[in-house]
């Protein structure tokens, strides 16, 4: 399906009947990552996919697309919906965009599932590297597409889930250059929302892995601790959907 936010196509798609899940996906990802739990979980609940714009099948809104403005979107899609409430989970990115959410409409939000990601902002260090890949896109941005998804599994799992990355790779390609860079800037941009993720007095999750090579396992168990968060550990790379479908699919159950 898709509606325009202005005058943007914003692709998304609501499959099952039941409470509803918002599946919010990761940097040079689509709503295509999130296949995998379509079936497992539609039984008994509305699952909703997204293309962020810049990403997928949306179109590029902005040449900054703030976390703030990614979540206006999604709250889009939800009164489109007309969904009152819902459980949000995010990937990555996907999580920052869900924190953006949860501190602008608080009271729609029934569980924050952070997968792969945190509530605190960039470094400077962070910063400047985002900064140097924008530059590197404007020079090639097949080879930084390529760098950048190869980069974001464990290397233990990269000659394992080849045939996964080249298919990541291939999507990730079709993107508009501008809507990258846009995300890139978004995410460089962002404010830390540690505070809000304290606060947050309903379920709140954090899925980490323990050969995460852009979250460090240590420091984000720490930050999940600090927050009041339950955390689930898990084997595998910042790639957990793909890396270690079972162990999140199992651990969704257990939240319920």
């Amino acid at each position: 399906m898709t509606f325009y936010y202005k005058n943007i196509p914003i692709h998304y798609e609501a499959i099952g009947k039941g409470p509803a899940i918002f599946l919010l996906h990761g940097f040079l990802e689509s709503s295509t990552m999130w296949n995998p739990l379509i079936q497992e979980f539609s039984k008994k609940n509305t699952l909703v996919t997204i293309d962020f714009p810049g990403h997928g099948k949306s179109g590029v809104i902005a040449e900054t697309h703030s976390m703030e403005l990614m979540a206006e979107v999604v709250n889009e899609v939800m009164q489109n919906l007309q969904i009152f409430t819902a459980t949000l989970m995010g990937h990555s990115m996907g999580g920052y965009v869900a924190l953006a959410y949860a501190e602008l409409f608080p009271e729609k939000v029934e569980k924050l599932i952070l997968l792969n990601s945190t509530p605190i902002a960039d470094s400077e260090e962070r910063k400047e590297n985002r900064n140097r890949a924008l530059k590197v896109i404007d020079q090639n941005p097949q080879a930084y597409i390529s760098m950048a998804i190869g980069n974001l599994f464990a290397e233990t799992s990269r000659e394992k889930f080849a045939s996964e990355i080249e298919v990541l790779k291939n999507e990730a390609y079709s993107f508009p250059v501008e809507g990258i860079k846009a995300a890139i800037k978004g995410m460089r941009d962002r404010k830390d929302r540690s505070e809000v993720l304290t606060d947050f007095k309903k379920g709140k999750y954090m899925i980490l892995a323990e050969d995460d090579p852009i979250l460090p396992i240590l420091e984000a168990k720490k930050i999940a601790e600090q927050c009041g968060c339950s955390v689930k550990i898990i084997e595998g790379g910042h790639m957990s959907m793909i890396e270690n479908r079972d162990s999140v699919v199992d651990y969704l159950h257990l939240i319920g």
